[in-house]
């Protein structure tokens, strides 16, 4: 069978969603379209193993084009390859930003997207380990959890961010953002909790939807105006998957511009460049890319029972037989939200702390206990862009963010830094630390922001690069259909007007499930 209603290009956070939605009108037959494989293995399921799953063959391992404002380093962004994408590969934090975010989604012109839209649709899709209130749902399918095994040192480190002056909130994603938390995951009894987990697994035992794995697409077929169908290359055959109501890209805010611009939707002169005929000639598609920008402030510790002793095999067999101990651990286990300065309408700095070494992705070790303030930039002013490198499917895109080129980002990131020496220097901390490894005591003012320039990595959060807003400056309207061409949406974070103040795993459920309602009632 290779004709369907509806053609889903990509099985992530928001894919997943959206074909278990729609699949559940039995007369709907939706196709859902993955380039990577299954998402099993101990990997993809123990919480504090995802690091291994970065440049694996499960990542498209995508890498920037020289930064110019990182010193013309080329930055690492992994992406999930595989059944649930990156829902099976991240660190399972949950958070949805701020009310802020999306009432500014409805000025930049996507009405129906304010806070008080999408909250019915951050319920729905939840079942929350502490019971349903006004900001939290349950029976949902996605398991929203506190830590099985929450690390001391994580307690001491909150009780220090307190002395420095943070309040202590008990919920982040409830009335106010502000403080230190413990952070939320999406996990159930010690376990990563993806897309597949939560949406798509239970679906495909529907017989009217169609799960295609290794199939990688390679354009829109676009007939008079009209989305009509998904090329894809399967088992090393080209074939059409044909869709009689829509195709849906959620391929994400790399993978999805990349799509439409393969497609004949982009800049007229960047497709000529190419030799790629020209379907609707729209500038801002793969343009106003936005991530946040991620600098990691290690210390040295004295403390015991670091996650440095995740793989003893006590734990192991804790995790196997209980479900339970330092393998359940994301790593990041509490988090702050902040103002780097007076008068912004909401934090712009996000902290993730976790009693562990971490720097460059996991890749680099420490051979003492240590622990990480890593200083996350989450209302940044840069914006970057996604263009062709060429007209190959199967070649990486250019990509440049810009990060840190804005002069407020770069200061912004120095108050976050400052504010993880000031946790560390507090008394429940000060006689645990012995050392910071990074960036290191000696380095303040320009020595610290060429050092900011030299290390900050991304914490794989790229969004807005097919943003919703008017024709003039965006590349879906607020009901995510594409502007120019009939029976085409876009449906995953590329279509953020801006990307929100936190982890964006939670807001692409969000978007995916109120997709669902709007693909729905217009069919």
């Amino acid at each position: 069978m290779k004709t369907f209603d509806y053609v889903i290009v990509g099985s992530g956070s928001a894919g997943s969603v959206l074909a278990a939605r729609l699949s559940e009108d039995r007369a709907t037959r939706v196709c859902l379209i993955e380039a990577g494989g299954p998402a099993t293995g101990l990997a993809v399921k123990i919480p504090a193993a995802f690091p291994q799953l970065l440049k694996s063959e499960r990542d498209w391992a995508f890498y920037s084009d020289p930064e110019p404002g990182m010193e013309g380093r080329r930055l690492y962004m992994p992406r999930a390859k595989m059944l649930g994408g990156c829902s099976s590969m991240n660190a399972m934090l949950y958070v949805r930003g701020n009310w802020v975010d999306y009432d500014g989604w409805v000025k930049h012109g996507a009405p129906g997207w304010s806070y008080a839209d999408v909250l019915p649709y951050f319920r729905r899709s939840e079942d929350f380990e502490r019971g349903e209130d006004t900001y939290h749902g349950a029976g949902g399918p996605l398991h929203v959890s506190d830590a099985r095994s929450r690390n001391g040192l994580t307690e001491t480190i909150v009780e220090a961010a307190q002395q420095s002056g943070l309040p202590f909130n008990l919920d982040y994603n409830g009335a106010q953002q502000e403080g230190v938390s413990y952070l939320q995951t999406t996990t159930h009894r010690g376990q990563r909790w993806s897309a597949v987990d939560a949406w798509l697994r239970p679906a495909q035992r529907r017989t009217n939807l169609t799960v295609l794995t290794h199939s990688h697409a390679q354009r829109i077929v676009v007939e008079g105006g009209r989305a009509v169908g998904v090329e894809i290359i399967r088992d090393g055959a080209r074939e059409i998957i044909t869709a009689e109501a829509e195709v849906i890209l959620s391929a994400g805010a790399i993978g999805t511009p990349q799509l439409l611009m393969l497609s004949g939707i982009g800049d007229a002169d960047h497709l000529r460049q190419h030799d790629i005929d020209v379907v609707v000639d729209n500038s801002n598609v793969g343009e106003h890319l936005q991530d946040h920008p991620f600098y990691l402030v290690n210390f040295e510790t004295t403390a015991k029972g670091t996650l440095a002793e995740a793989e003893h095999p006590r734990q192991l067999l804790n995790f196997f037989t209980r479900g339970r101990g330092m393998l359940t651990s994301t790593i990041a286990e509490a988090t702050a939200f902040l103002h780097s300065r007076e008068g912004l309408p909401a934090p712009d700095l996000q902290l993730h702390m976790g009693p562990v070494y971490f720097h460059d992705h996991g890749f680099d070790t420490h051979d003492k206990p240590a622990y990480v303030v890593g200083v996350t930039l989450v209302a940044p002013e840069s914006r970057g862009r996604v263009r062709l490198r060429s007209a190959d499917p199967a070649a990486s895109p250019s990509i440049v963010g810009n990060h840190l080129s804005e002069p407020a980002d770069l200061e912004a990131m120095m108050v976050g830094v400052d504010k993880a020496r000031q946790i560390a220097a507090q008394a429940p901390l000060a006689g645990l630390t012995t050392a910071e490894l990074h960036p290191g005591r000696t380095l303040h003012g320009d020595a610290l922001r060429r050092e900011l320039r030299r290390d900050t990595e991304l914490i794989y959060h790229p969004t807005s690069t097919a943003r919703m807003g008017s024709a003039d400056d965006s590349v879906v309207d607020p009901e995510l259909r594409v502007h120019g061409v009939a029976g085409l949406r876009v449906v995953d974070a590329s279509v953020f007007p801006s990307v929100t103040r936190g982890n964006t795993n939670a807001p692409t459920y969000m978007v995916a499930e109120r997709a669902a309602d709007l693909i729905r009632t217009a069919g």
